[in-house]
C-alpha cells in the first residue's frame, strides 16, 4: 500500500521582511511558521488517526472527527490562498485590479471603492475569528463576498475563492493591537491582484 499523502505547509514566494510596513517581519513569521503549521500539522494528524483506525477496523467518533478536520483543512487552504493573494509594495502590491477582475467587480459593485469598502465592512465585522473573502459564483456569473467564521462556517459551496483576507487576532495583533480596522485598510495596499485576476480567468475558461 502507498504511503498516504497529507498536507504540506507551503512557502511564502517572498521574504518575510517584505510585506513591511503592512504586516512585519515578527507577525508574518508567527502566522506562518506556527498558526497556519498548526492546521496543517492538525489535519494530518487526524488523517493519521483515521487511516491508522481503517488498518485496525477501529471505530472512531465521526461526528467530532471531522469537524475538527474541515477546521484545519479550512485554515490550512484559506492560510494557501492568502499568502498567495498578497505581494510587496515593490512588486506590484495594492494597486487597482487589471483584466477579468477589474470588469467583474465594476459590473458587480459598481466601483472599485464601493467593492472594497463592502469587502472591508465584511472583514471588520466577522464575528469573533473569521475571514473575508471574494467569490465567484458560476451559477449567476458574478462576484459575492463572503464572510467566513472560524475557517469552515457560511462557506458558500463550491464557490470558487479569488481573494481572502484574514481576520483572526493573530493576523494582525502584533502590529495592529486591537485595532481590527486598520489593519483592514492596510491590507489594500498589498493586495495582488495579478494573482487575484489569473484565479478569475482561470475559472471562466473552464
Amino acid at each position: 500500500m502507498d504511503t498516504p499523502k497529507l498536507y504540506v505547509l507551503p512557502k511564502l514566494a517572498y521574504d518575510y521582511n517584505a510585506l513591511s510596513p503592512v504586516i512585519s517581519e515578527d507577525l508574518l513569521r508567527l502566522h506562518h511558521d506556527k498558526h497556519h503549521a498548526a492546521y496543517v500539522n492538525g489535519a494530518n494528524t487526524i488523517l493519521q488517526k483515521m487511516d491508522k483506525a481503517r488498518t485496525d477496523n477501529a471505530d472512531f467518533d465521526t461526528k467530532a472527527t471531522f469537524k475538527e478536520l474541515s477546521f484545519h483543512i479550512g485554515g490550512h487552504l484559506l492560510h494557501s490562498l492568502f499568502w498567495e493573494n498578497l505581494a510587496p509594495q515593490d512588486k506590484g502590491g495594492g494597486g487597482r485590479p487589471p483584466g477579468a477582475i477589474a470588469k467583474a467587480i465594476d459590473e458587480e459593485f459598481g466601483s472599485l471603492d464601493r467593492f472594497k469598502k463592502l469587502f472591508s465592512q465584511a472583514a471588520a465585522s466577522a464575528e469573533g475569528s473569521g475571514w473575508a473573502a471574494l467569490t465567484f459564483c458560476r451559477k449567476t456569473n458574478r462576484p459575492i463576498i463572503m464572510q467566513v467564521e472560524k475557517h469552515n462556517t457560511n462557506v458558500y459551496p463550491m464557490f470558487r475563492i479569488l481573494m481572502v483576507l484574514d481576520v483572526w487576532e493573530h493576523a494582525y495583533y502584533l502590529d495592529y493591537k486591537n485595532d481590527r480596522g486598520k489593519f483592514v485598510e492596510a491590507f489594500w495596499n498589498i493586495v495582488n491582484w495579478p494573482a487575484v485576476n489569473e484565479r478569475l480567468e482561470d475559472l471562466l475558461k473552464g
